[in-house]
C-alpha cells in the first residue's frame, strides 16, 4: 500500500488584489464587482511553474532525504516548454542524481490528481516525487483574471502507510469540453456555466464521488474532508450534499486568498489539510477535467512527525498585497512597455555550456577543498584558498539549502530589471563560501548588510527570439526575519 511519505506548498509572494483589477475594467466589464473582494496570487515576473514547483518540492522534502527519490512528475496546463522536460530542470534545481526517472503530465485540468494517482500506483517500484503547479493564462478583464491564482503542491509517494495512505481511487472519463485551449492559443475559450455545473460537476464529478464511496464502502459521514479543486461559489458543498457528506467537511477551497491554481489546486488543498489532519481522518480528493479522479487517504498516527519547511499557510502568510494592476499586466507579458537601450542585451542561450555547467547553474553545486576545506562558488579547478591554491582537490558542494546572509548590497535604477529597482550584491554562506547574486522578493527598505538571506530557483532571463527560459538562483529575505537579522 502507498502512502503519502511528505507533503509541501508553493504560493508566490505576491497577491494582485481583485478590487484592482475591478478598478481598472468596470468602464467596460461592470459585472466583474461580483468577483472583486478578495486577492489572488500572482506570480513575480521572474517565476514561472518550473520555478514554484522547485520550492514546492523544496518545503516537501525540507524533513527527508533526496537520496531515495525514483521518478519525478510535474503536471501542469501552463508549463513553460512545450517540447523540453520541465520535470528534467526541477531534478536538476533539486541536484538529484541522473539516475532518476523524469515525466511531465499535462493537458486537462485532473492532470495533478491524475499524476497523484499514478504516484500512488507505481510507488512500489521507487520513491516518487509528484509536483503540480500552474500558472494559467487569462484575458485581461476576464473572470478567469480574477478567478485564476499560481502556486504549486508536491509530495514524495513511498511504500508503506507514510503520514495518509491511500485508501481507494476512483476515476471516471469522458471527454466533456466545458473549456479548450488548442495548441499554440493563448488563452482558454470556456462554455457556457450552467450546463458546466449541471452536466459537469453535478453529474460526473458527484458519480465520481459516489462511486468511490461505494466502491470502497466508505459511509460518507466519515469523510472528515472533502477537497474539491474547482473555482466556483457553492459547487464544493454541493457536491457534497449530493454525496451525504456533512457540510462541515468541505474543505478551504483558498479562492479568496490565492484563487485556483488549476491543475495544481486539488493537491494545494490537500497539502493545506494535511498541516491540520488527525490521525484517522478520511480526505476525499477530486480532480475535475475530461471526468473525474477521486482519491481516499487516511492520515495515520504518524501524521505531524515530519512537516513541510513553511506549507502552504506558511507560504500564504508570506504574502504582500499587490495593488498595481498594470504591474500584473507587464509581468503576465499582456502589455509591452517602453524597456530602453539598457534592455538590448543578448540573452541567447549557449546550450553546450548550459549542459556542462548544469550542476552549478541549475544545482548551484559549488566546490569544496579537500585538503582545506575551503568552500567556493563557482567550483574551479584550482582552489581560491590564497595560502594554499590546491589543484584538482574539489568536491561537489551544494549550495541552495545553506542560509547566507548579505555581505554586501546595492539598489539600482540604472540597471535593466522589470522590476526596478535592481537589488544584487555579495553574500556570505553559513560555513563558507560567497558569491554575487541577484535579490528577488524584496521591498524597499528591507536588505541590509548582515540580513539573513535564502536561496531560491528564479528565472534567470527570457530570449525574446527564441523563447529560451534560462534559470538560476536568488537570493530571497529569509522568511520572518528583518533587516538586521
Amino acid at each position: 500500500m502507498a502512502g503519502i511519505q511528505s507533503f509541501g506548498a508553493y504560493v508566490p509572494r505576491l497577491r494582485l488584489q481583485r478590487a484592482a483589477v475591478h478598478a481598472a475594467n468596470k468602464w467596460f466589464a461592470p459585472g466583474l464587482g461580483r468577483l472583486a473582494k478578495g486577492e489572488r496570487s500572482m506570480v513575480n515576473w521572474d517565476e514561472d511553474v518550473v520555478t514554484m514547483a522547485v520550492e514546492a518540492a523544496r518545503d516537501c522534502l525540507a524533513d527527508r532525504s533526496r537520496e531515495d527519490i525514483a521518478t519525478v512528475m510535474l503536471a501542469s496546463s501552463s508549463a513553460p516548454f512545450a517540447d523540453r522536460q520541465n520535470s528534467g530542470i526541477l531534478k536538476e534545481a533539486l541536484n538529484l542524481s541522473d539516475h532518476v526517472a523524469t515525466i511531465d503530465i499535462g493537458m486537462s485540468q485532473k492532470a495533478g490528481a491524475g499524476a497523484l494517482l499514478q504516484a500512488c500506483r507505481s510507488a512500489s517500484s521507487g520513491t516518487v516525487l509528484v509536483t503540480a503547479s500552474e500558472s494559467r493564462r487569462a484575458r485581461p478583464a476576464s473572470e478567469d483574471e480574477l478567478l485564476n491564482g499560481d502556486g504549486a503542491a508536491a509530495f514524495v509517494i513511498g511504500e508503506g502507510d507514510g503520514l495518509a495512505r491511500l485508501v481507494d481511487s476512483y476515476s471516471v472519463s469522458a471527454d466533456f469540453v466545458d473549456h479548450f485551449r488548442p495548441e499554440g492559443e493563448e488563452f482558454d475559450t470556456g462554455w457556457e456555466a450552467r450546463w458546466v455545473r449541471d452536466e459537469g460537476y453535478s453529474k460526473l464529478a458527484g458519480n465520481a464521488i459516489s462511486g468511490l464511496l461505494k466502491q470502497s464502502g466508505v459511509d460518507a459521514s466519515a469523510i472528515s474532508k472533502l477537497i474539491v479543486g474547482i473555482p466556483g461559489k457553492g459547487i464544493a458543498a454541493g457536491l457534497a450534499k449530493r454525496a451525504g457528506i456533512a457540510a462541515e467537511a468541505v474543505a478551504d477551497d483558498l479562492g479568496a486568498v490565492m484563487g485556483s491554481a488549476g491543475t495544481a489546486h486539488p493537491l494545494v488543498m490537500l497539502a493545506h489539510s494535511l498541516e491540520t489532519a488527525k490521525p484517522g481522518d478520511l480526505l476525499l480528493v477530486l480532480g475535475f477535467g475530461q471526468g473525474a479522479d477521486v482519491l481516499l487517504f487516511e492520515a495515520t498516527d504518524a501524521i505531524g512527525s515530519v512537516r513541510p519547511l513553511l506549507g502552504a499557510s506558511g507560504w500564504l502568510e508570506r504574502g504582500r498585497q499587490e495593488p498595481n494592476y498594470m504591474k500584473y499586466l507587464s509581468f503576465a507579458g499582456h502589455i509591452q512597455l517602453e524597456l530602453g537601450k539598457r534592455a538590448e542585451f543578448d540573452q541567447s542561450p549557449v546550450l553546450t555550456a548550459l549542459y556542462r555547467n548544469r550542476k552549478t547553474v541549475l544545482g548551484l553545486v559549488g566546490g569544496r577543498c579537500t585538503e582545506t576545506g575551503t568552500i567556493q562558488f563557482p567550483k574551479t579547478d584550482i582552489s581560491v584558498n590564497q595560502n594554499n591554491p590546491a589543484i584538482g582537490t574539489q568536491e561537489d558542494y551544494p549550495l541552495a539549502e545553506v542560509p547566507a546572509r548579505v555581505m554586501s548590497y546595492t539598489s539600482d535604477s540604472l540597471t535593466f530589471t522589470l522590476d526596478p529597482p535592481n537589488y544584487y550584491g555579495m553574500i556570505d554562506f553559513e560555513g563558507g563560501g560567497r558569491m554575487l547574486t541577484e535579490f528577488t522578493d524584496v521591498d524597499p527598505g528591507q536588505v541590509a548588510v548582515g540580513a539573513p538571506m535564502r536561496m531560491m530557483f528564479r528565472v534567470k532571463s527570457r530570449d525574446n527570439r527564441s523563447g529560451f527560459v534560462q534559470y538560476f538562483w536568488k537570493a530571497v529575505p529569509t522568511v520572518g526575519s528583518d533587516k538586521n537579522g
